[in-house]
């Protein structure tokens, strides 16, 4: 952590309420930042925002769908308002990974309904959030977009099921692109691609699964939210302001490429 490394600065956060996104919007608050935070759980995210206070931050917060584009902007609106500031960072954070007791489901049996669901939240989420942010974004030549992937968009994982996977993938061809777009504007766009973290989402899984994985892992651990968050701080800082279009495994050694 390096204090009021983000003083000034407005952060926009996704999936906020709980998990990597609870720490990273902390993580931004105790480093000087004004959060503005996303969550489709209206009494966890209130709850989050109250300790994001006690830090001493500035804090707005506002529930939306994420993979709905009319609600995205409904609550970006209101998040300007209270901050009286448009955004300079986003972290596209909301994501799902359906499973029934514990296992996902194989491809040809899952309904559709659900591949839909997973892929409005993790792929149009983050198209959503990145496409209102950016104007604003442009028209001050300056910003930062960091997207949530996973090591899952790399390799054959066994307890997310496709739609996870080919979600992650496409938030790294969509980084990419962004960068490259956005490059000429002044704006950064990166993604993170975390390993086991220490999440209630990994928590669907069984227990046998997290030991086989870290005892696959370098360094003989799961990860912890905070390892994510400070990698996102990081990429979102004056000290990377040369680096765009990069994924960042944040995995321990796990699955090292």
């Amino acid at each position: 952590m390096t204090p009021n490394r983000h003083q000034g600065r407005t952060v926009l956060v996704t999936g906020a309420a709980s998990g990597i996104g609870a720490s990273i919007s902390r993580q931004y608050a105790q480093e000087g930042a004004k959060l503005a935070v996303v969550d489709v759980n209206a009494e966890a995210l209130e709850a989050h925002s109250e300790s994001l206070r006690a830090l001493g931050a500035d804090v707005a917060w506002a529930t939306a769908d994420v993979s709905d584009y009319g609600q995205c902007a409904s609550a970006l609106e209101q998040l300007r308002r209270a901050l009286s500031s448009d955004m300079d960072t986003l972290i596209n954070n909301a994501g799902i990974s359906p499973k029934v007791n514990g296992k996902p489901a194989n491809f040809w049996e899952m309904d559709p309904s659900e591949w839909m669901r997973v892929v409005g939240v993790n792929l149009h989420g983050a198209f959503n959030w990145s496409r209102l942010v950016a104007p604003s974004m442009v028209e001050q030549r300056f910003g930062s977009i960091v997207n949530m992937s996973s090591v899952a968009a790399k390799f054959f994982v066994s307890f997310t099921a496709a739609h996870y996977g080919t979600t992650k993938a496409a938030l790294i061809g969509m980084t990419r692109d962004l960068a490259g777009e956005l490059g000429p504007h002044g704006i950064t766009v990166n993604a993170i691609a975390p390993g086991r973290i220490n999440t209630p989402l990994m928590r669907t899984a069984s227990q046998a699964t997290n030991d086989a994985i870290i005892q696959e892992t370098a360094l003989r651990r799961l990860g912890d939210p905070e390892d994510v968050a400070e990698m996102a701080c990081f990429l979102t800082a004056p000290e990377s302001r040369f680096v765009t279009g990069q994924v960042v495994d944040v995995a321990g050694g796990w699955l090292m490429t």
